[in-house]
């Protein structure tokens, strides 16, 4: 679905086209319909900055470009004279997020919340203009811990249960039998609270928060404020181009990661789901983007250019530019002039704690970063045995983190760039 721009014709005297197209790029729904044109309308007859929220349970330690398409949006309304609210959610996540799941979140400690609270805060740095004139960073307990039970009491008040099951998981889950607990129930009311205490205009957010931020809407009319315009971005797909970006599932890539790991994942997603990563990731216009599909299409572009120049201006975001041409120099080094064959020495390669979920590494995706494998292929090859790890066969996709320091990887002859590895944790 394309974002709704109506009311452009009648405001091109206050609005700049391109910049309404800049802010609505990546966009699935923006509710309600042609709202965001007439805040901006107002805000700029005004002469005032709009206030844009957006909000991130610290949940995880850690964040990946998937966290940063949102992060990309506020920007870029930072860019348009507007004021970013980020709001950390360190009393929220001691709910949990309920979007998508299905089952009841664990709680999360307070220790472990405040550490993660202040790795998010460092990292969205990496993509937010910390101009104070442009940003506002807020901690939903300020306003959440005050509340007494008789506030409690008035936030429910705003709902009904009717309503809360209209939210297509929770449905879900309560047609299959599967617990729902209040305090789930109780998140979007506080999450659409957090837009009452910090006056939203604008809130951003994926499409699977399309319910909490329409509950926000709700919330603030409850509490006799103008309501929030809604818009909801393009979730971006993972290193497979086809799940969403997750750790979980090990297609991500993190913001923290070394210049050469992002630069080599980035490198690795399929050519198809390239333009999505450009539409979501980078500043380029839909002319910009536009031209370069029919350029791919004609063949007047080859898609392993374009790949390789997102991928050194994602890495070049997070490390510099020095680091993101250093990256593809060691691309090219080992996979353009392929040096990894099956006669060359040993090539080291980077193992960082951030391929390390809850302990263990997930091989395919290791299979598919150094060896050209799809995950399809490289599961295939596990379950035949045809990958060794310190000379030792290897049957599972998982596999233990401790001990990979210096292990050495052979995939076996026939694949793109077969011979061995050596990692490096």
């Amino acid at each position: 679905m394309k974002p709704a721009l109506s009311g452009i014709i009648g405001i091109v005297m206050t609005i700049d086209a391109n910049t309404l197209a800049t802010l609505t790029k990546g966009s699935v729904e923006i509710l309600p319909h042609g709202g965001l044109d007439r805040k901006l309308e107002e805000a700029a007859a005004s002469s005032r900055q709009l206030r844009v929220k957006l909000g991130v349970d610290p949940t995880a330690p850690d964040i990946h470009l998937g966290h940063t398409v949102v992060l990309t949006k506020l920007r870029q309304f930072q860019d348009a004279g507007h004021r970013a609210v980020l709001i950390i959610g360190d009393y929220t996540a001691r709910i949990g997020d309920p979007s998508g799941v299905s089952k009841t979140r664990p709680q999360l400690s307070p220790e472990t919340i405040e550490a993660n609270a202040k790795t998010y805060q460092e990292q969205a740095w990496k993509v937010l203009d910390q101009d104070p004139e442009k940003l506002e960073v807020r901690r939903n307990s300020e306003w959440l811990a005050p509340l007494k039970l008789e506030d409690i009491f008035r936030l429910m008040s705003a709902t009904t249960v009717a309503r809360m099951l209209e939210r297509d998981d929770f449905e879900k889950r309560y047609d299959a039998g599967q617990p729902i607990s209040m305090l789930e129930f109780l998140y979007p009311l506080l999450q659409g609270y957090d837009s009452v205490a910090i006056d939203a205009d604008v809130e951003l957010g994926g499409t699977d928060q399309k319910f909490n931020m329409l509950m926000g809407r709700a919330v603030q009319e409850y509490y006799g404020k103008a309501a929030q315009i809604v818009l909801t971005n393009e979730i971006l797909p993972g290193t497979d181009g086809v799940e969403r970006m997750s750790k979980s599932v090990g297609n991500y890539i993190g913001v923290t990661e070394p210049a050469d790991e992002i630069f080599g994942k980035v490198m690795s997603i399929p050519d198809s789901a390239m333009l999505t990563y450009l539409r979501l990731l980078t500043s380029r216009t839909p002319e910009e983007i536009e031209k370069i599909a029919r350029g791919i299409e004609d063949g007047t572009l080859h898609p392993r250019d374009q790949k390789a120049a997102l991928a050194r201006e994602l890495t070049a975001r997070f490390h510099g530019e020095e680091a993101g041409a250093a990256a593809e120099r060691h691309f090219d080094e080992l996979f353009r002039d392929k040096k990894l064959t099956a006669d060359a020495e040993l090539v080291e390669c980077g193992l960082t704690a951030a391929d390390s979920e809850d302990g263990s590494v997930f091989l395919p995706a290791l299979l598919e970063r150094w060896f050209g494998l799809t995950r399809s292929e490289a599961r295939r090859r596990i379950k035949q045995g045809g990958i060794s790890i310190a000379g030792q066969q290897v049957t599972t996709d998982t596999i233990p983190y401790d001990g990979l320091d210096g292990a050495t990887v052979k995939a076996g002859k026939s694949t793109k760039y077969h011979g061995m590895i050596r990692l490096t944790a």
